[in-house]
């Protein structure tokens, strides 16, 4: 069976998370992908940011903490959910757009389980880590692409 050391991209494109937000948007615009990892200066993974961490930029800020309902509260989302919120929505760099501790995969990752971790997940985008250094990255397209040539 294939694994994602046969369908990664090898040579990944990475940011870091001083990176820029509209320079990473612009980079995921104009290579037409939907994420990339971000990398400190070991090369070791400490983020992904993706199209929807920018699109969440776009939300409104939910403020109210609980509001009362026939004398009784009803709690909403937390403060420090509110302030994970606030920040992306105000992210001048990439660290404080990112999804931190993304899952990682490793090399000897099947494609099933990687299509099932995509699906159930709804990642559209996994980075192959190996001794807990980058070494790649397995999207839907490259597994697309694979389950296309195993059919024909």
């Amino acid at each position: 069976m294939l694994k994602a050391r046969d369908i990664m991209t090898t040579e990944p494109i990475t940011v870091t998370p001083e990176t820029d937000i509209l320079q990473a948007a612009n980079l995921l615009l104009g290579k037409r992908i939907n994420g990339v990892p971000v990398v400190d200066e070991n090369n070791k993974i400490v983020g992904i940011i993706c199209q929807s961490d920018l699109i969440a930029q776009q939300k409104k800020l939910p403020i109210p903490s609980f509001f009362s309902l026939m004398e009784g509260y009803i709690t909403m989302p937390s403060l420090k959910h509110i302030e994970k919120e606030a920040q992306k929505i105000t992210a001048a760099t990439v660290s404080q757009a990112m999804t931190a501790d993304p899952e990682t995969i490793s090399p000897d990752t099947n494609i099933e389980e990687i299509a099932i971790l995509m699906v159930d997940k709804s990642f559209h985008t996994l980075p192959v880590v190996e001794k807990g250094k980058l070494i790649g990255i397995v999207g839907k397209e490259d597994l697309l692409r694979t389950l296309m040539a195993q059919h024909q």
